[in-house]
């Protein structure tokens, strides 16, 4: 039976790719993860702290519309996808 705490990461990670595609806004992915109460209350609290860091640099860089040299979208999701893959291995299995 998957846990509360698993179902919640694999929302995780079918909102990261949905935000990957274009399918969703940064401001609502960041809604969605700021959600996921089981999954952030799983994890020792280091995550909730990186994570929560993630999202307000991501909200925040929603506001440019280009890249800028002091900001890579793509960096930023490509360590949401990082810390969803050690979150997995935080979780009971």
């Amino acid at each position: 039976m998957t846990t509360p705490a698993a179902h919640e990461l694999d929302t995780f990670h079918t909102a990261l790719e949905q935000l990957r595609q274009g399918g969703l806004r940064p401001h609502d992915f960041s809604n969605t993860a700021r959600a996921l109460e089981a999954l952030r209350a799983a994890l020792p609290a280091r995550y909730d702290e990186v994570l929560l860091g993630l999202l307000d640099r991501l909200e925040s860089g929603a506001l440019f519309a280009e890249e800028s040299c002091s900001f890579s979208q793509q960096d930023l999701l490509d360590s949401l996808r990082l810390w969803a893959d050690k979150a997995g291995g935080q979780l009971p299995g």
